[in-house]
């Protein structure tokens, strides 16, 4: 049994190059520990939920607050998904109360859709910005804020072939 996805990618972004490694944990909630390992070396996280799941989006900010604690910060590059927009009749959590949950982590909100590649590209990419953002405000010796980003951040634009329904995805350089 394969414990998580990885994708690795080079690409552009703000014509600075980015080297995308992703390791998607979603689905593997028993192995907390591990969880936890993907957690200290990631630089950023896209914590995703389906929208047709309460439940999966009642978990993310537990996850928020496993990624702070993981990191000893107040705050740490994240963007909250909601996935599965492409599945409007299912809908559970709506998206409200997604930018609302976003709004308090004080982070970036998206809803896309694995299957369909909506938004994932940009999801994405504006992790990599938040990453280097926050490094920025890193090296300058400023608090960083509650997103931030970093030049060697990793990341990857592959569109699976399952559409997970939640957990975290882990960028890291």
């Amino acid at each position: 049994m394969q414990l998580v996805d990885s994708y690795r990618k080079q690409c552009v972004i703000d014509e600075e190059v980015a080297l995308l490694d992703v390791l998607d944990t979603a689905g593997q909630e028993e192995y907390g520990a591990m969880r936890e390992q993907y957690m200290r070396t990631g630089e950023g996280f896209l914590l995703v939920y389906s929208i047709t799941s309460r439940n999966s989006f009642e978990e993310i900010s537990t996850f928020h607050q496993q990624i702070l604690r993981v990191k000893d910060k107040d705050s740490f590059p994240v963007i909250v998904i909601g996935n599965k927009c492409d599945l409007e009749y299912e809908r559970q959590v709506g998206m409200n109360e997604g930018r609302d949950l976003a709004k308090h982590f004080g982070c970036q909100f998206l809803e896309t859709s694995a299957k369909q590649r909506i938004h994932v590209d940009d999801a994405f990419i504006q992790l990599v910005r938040e990453i280097r953002k926050y490094n920025k405000e890193q090296a300058s010796g400023r608090p960083g804020g509650p997103t931030g980003a970093g030049p060697q951040s990793s990341q990857q634009f592959k569109a699976e072939e399952e559409d997970h329904s939640g957990g975290c995805c882990c960028v890291v350089a």
